[in-house]
């Protein structure tokens, strides 16, 4: 399994629940010294993991972090992306500017693309993986406060639904996540629980996409 855009809450989480289920992990993001710490922590749980330092908004990087995944780990099964906006703060719908659509924007949209890329050709050949990809619930819901980033995680969505029309008759799950931006350690909005939640959908494949808190959408809409 392949995460991208691993850090200390959901990333580090999907990577124990799927590491607990017998997959071996790799982790990309920008710090090589934070990676090898996070597989540290993992190789103490009797996971195998490795970090493999890139910026995901610089295609030759990933490219090459790809490349040496395939060539440590060899067939990839799953990959996980988990979009962010970097340094780039989220700002209300009147504060929106074009540089803050397009940083967030290249950031979840231009990441997600550029790392699909790289799996789809031989998923594809095989019949069998999966992509599974979280946004944010403003990719849900319309919301003034998140004016940059919903314009984003509303693009990602329709990639991913639309990667799932076409993958989905060739053998490959595509899956969405959309998850509470309540998500803290140590509250009901753990990420542990929604690595958890993760793991089932992916098990299950049966649904292109659910929220997190199952239900959700219920009282936002």
């Amino acid at each position: 399994m392949v995460i991208i855009g691993v850090g200390p809450g959901l990333g580090f989480s999907l990577a124990k629940i799927f590491g607990s289920h017998g997959f071996r992990i790799a982790m990309v993001s920008r710090t090589q010294e934070k990676l090898d710490q996070y597989a540290e922590q993992l190789d103490g749980m009797g996971i195998k993991a490795q970090g493999f330092a890139a910026d995901i908004t610089d295609k030759i990087q990933l490219t090459r972090a790809f490349q040496e995944i395939k060539s440590t780990f060899g067939t990839i099964d799953v990959m996980e992306f988990s979009p962010h906006s970097g340094s780039v703060p989220t700002t209300s719908v009147l504060d929106t500017t074009d540089e803050s659509a397009l940083q967030i924007f290249n950031n979840v949209v231009i990441g997600a693309i550029n790392s699909a890329i790289q799996v789809i050709p031989e998923m594809t050949e095989r019949g069998e993986g999966a992509l599974l990809f979280t946004s944010d619930l403003s990719a849900m819901s319309p919301s003034p406060m998140f004016g940059n980033s919903g314009i984003a995680m509303s693009g990602l969505r329709n990639y991913i639904l639309n990667l799932h029309d076409r993958l989905h008759p060739l053998g490959v799950f595509v899956g969405h996540l959309s998850i509470s931006p309540l998500i803290k350690k140590g509250t009901g909005f753990d990420p542990d629980q929604v690595a958890e939640a993760w793991y089932n959908l992916y098990e299950k494949r049966t649904e292109a996409e659910d929220t997190f808190p199952k239900g959700i959408m219920q009282f936002i809409n």
